[in-house]
Formats: C-alpha cells, structure tokens, sequence
C-alpha cells in the first residue's frame, strides 16, 4: 500500500504557513494599531476600541457570539478571502469573555462553564493559528501574578479561567509583549519585547528579531521571512 504523504522541507513549510503572532500587553500599548501595520489585514474585532485605526479602512468583522468567530473561519478557508495576508484576532481575550457568558447560561455549575471554555478556546486558537498560507497575528490583554514565596511580579496573556492564558505562549513561534515609554522629551512611544527576562514572557523562534523591535509588523514579518 502507498501512503500519500504531504512532504515538504522546514524552509518551504515557514513560507507557506505563514508567520503566527502571539501579542499581549496592557490596554494602551497600541496592540489594535499594531494590526494595522500588518500586510494586508482582515481584523476580527471582539471589541469596540478600533478609534486607533480610524485613519486606515481596513476590512473588519465585529464579532458578537462564538458563531460569528466560526463564520469568519470558514470564509478565511474560501476562495473569497484571497487577498487577505494577515489575520489579526483582537483581542482573544475578549472573545473567551463571549464565550464564557454562553457557556454560563447552559450550565449552573460554573466549573463546568470554565471547563468548557478552557477546552474551545484553546480549539479556536489553533485553528486560527494553522490558517494555511496566511500570517495569524492574536492580541490578548495582560495578566499579572505575584509568586507567593518571592513576591517576583511576572506578565503574561490574561484570558477568563486559569488555564487559557498561561497556554496562549506555547501554541505560538512569536510572542511579542507590547509596552510603551518615554523618550527624553517625555513623549510616549510604543514598543515591542521579543525575548523573555525576569518579569515578562516573550520568545522569537526565527532568532532574527532585536530583542526590542519598533511596533510594525509588516516590518517584523518580512524580517522573518527574509532570514528563512
């Protein structure tokens, strides 16, 4: 019997899947102004905070219930979506909030309604993450946590429920956390953390990012793409 296998090589496969971008950070960090600088973008918006992008008209969806989110998964697998580049989900936070509330109203226990979400939520994300020939790009709201026995302060995605946020680093090559600062005149300006240090997770598996990047992401991707 001959198995029909789907070969490839590693340099062909980081091509034609497409550069998957994990992003989190406080509100305020230009997370939705992050998907605007993205190669052709659709944003699939859980929230109502899109003023940022005010200036650009790019495509949006509005999601309102977790039929909406499958919709739009299904069309991003159509023909119709061909010319959208980059998918940005902002934010994934937000959209387990909507889940959590339908999940809610099915059940009186709410141990089940957690469980429930922990399990598709982390479904939907990997769909979304293995779009095949598209770049995936997923904001998520920040967490803190305080470690009982240090009292180190350390950051990383928040979600509903304890399980989801804490997973969200792990299903991406790319986890970006957005902070802003201040530059000697006092302005602010927007950046990006790609390495890990002592308080904040972050990682980049291609290993050609600085380890501080400038908030754009059509820059970033074809910098990635460029070192495979």
């Amino acid at each position: 019997m001959t198995l029909a296998l789907n070969w490839t090589t590693t340099d062909k496969a980081g091509v034609d899947n497409g550069i998957k971008i994990l992003v989190y950070g406080k509100a305020g960090t230009g997370k939705t102004t992050l998907c605007g600088t993205a190669p052709a973008p659709l944003i699939i918006s859980a929230e109502s905070g899109l003023l940022s992008l005010r200036h650009k008209a790019l495509p949006v969806v509005t999601i309102k219930t977790m039929q909406d989110v499958w919709d739009v998964f299904t069309w991003l697998n159509s023909s119709a979506a061909a010319n959208i580049q980059t998918v940005c989900v902002d934010s994934i936070s937000e959209i387990a909030e909507v889940l959590l509330a339908a999940e809610k109203k099915k059940t009186k226990d709410p141990r089940q309604a957690y469980g429930a979400l922990n399990e598709e939520m982390v479904t939907l994300v990997k769909a979304f993450r293995d779009l095949p020939k598209k770049h995936v790009v997923v904001t998520a709201k920040e967490a803190m946590a305080t470690n009982e026995v240090t009292g180190v302060v350390t950051y990383g995605p928040a979600s509903p429920g304890r399980t989801v946020g804490p997973a969200l680093p792990y299903l991406f090559d790319e986890v970006f956390h957005a902070s802003t600062g201040r530059d000697q005149t006092g302005k602010v300006y927007h950046y990006l953390r790609t390495r890990a240090d002592m308080q904040v997770d972050a990682k980049d598996r291609s290993g050609v990012l600085d380890e501080i990047e400038y908030p754009d992401l059509t820059n970033i991707i074809t910098k990635i793409k460029g070192a495979i």
